[in-house]
């Protein structure tokens, strides 16, 4: 018989399991609250922002990536050229932007949120909203995981000097 798993989390593991519980409420509040928007896409680019590690620049860092992506899907979103063709330039601008912005390690984020922003299942005149939605709820989840980590760090801070 095998003895049990013995696996404590650690802090940083569990503030890391709350922020993202806590991410996903908070998005999936307000998909529930406004079904006619695609929030879903809010609790995913919130997921994305945080780290296991609790790093505060990485996290900073996936937030500048998620805005980057957004806004060359954005661009790219709105050119007469065929979805291949977007999605390329679309995928090629994000990567070099990275690497000029020395965002690199946090480059899968920002190519996430093109994607997203970029995919158009619908051919209707009307489907650029779909761009314009999307792009705003990516960025909408990159604040709310901003002010989630804001608010552990200060609470983290206020019960560090309590202690001290």
């Amino acid at each position: 018989m095998k003895p049990p798993l013995n696996y404590k989390i650690s802090s940083s593991e569990g503030i890391y399991l709350l922020k993202c519980i806590i991410g996903t409420i908070v998005c999936f509040a307000l998909f529930d609250a406004f079904p006619q928007y695609p929030f879903y896409w809010s609790i995913i680019s919130c997921l994305l922002v945080f780290s296991q590690e609790n790093d505060r620049e990485l996290a900073l860092n996936r937030i500048k990536s998620n805005f980057l992506g957004s806004f060359v899907g954005l661009a790219v979103y709105f050119l007469p050229i065929p979805s291949v063709v977007m999605f390329c330039l679309g995928v090629a601008f994000t990567i070099v932007l990275g690497i000029v912005l020395k965002i690199e390690p946090t480059i899968r984020s920002a190519l996430a949120a093109v994607i997203i922003v970029i995919i158009n299942e619908d051919k209707a005149d009307t489907a650029w909203v779909v761009g314009l939605q999307r792009a705003g709820c990516v960025l909408l989840g990159c604040l709310i995981a901003l002010f989630i980590s804001m608010s552990f760090n200060r609470l983290s801070k206020a019960l560090f000097n309590r202690s001290v």
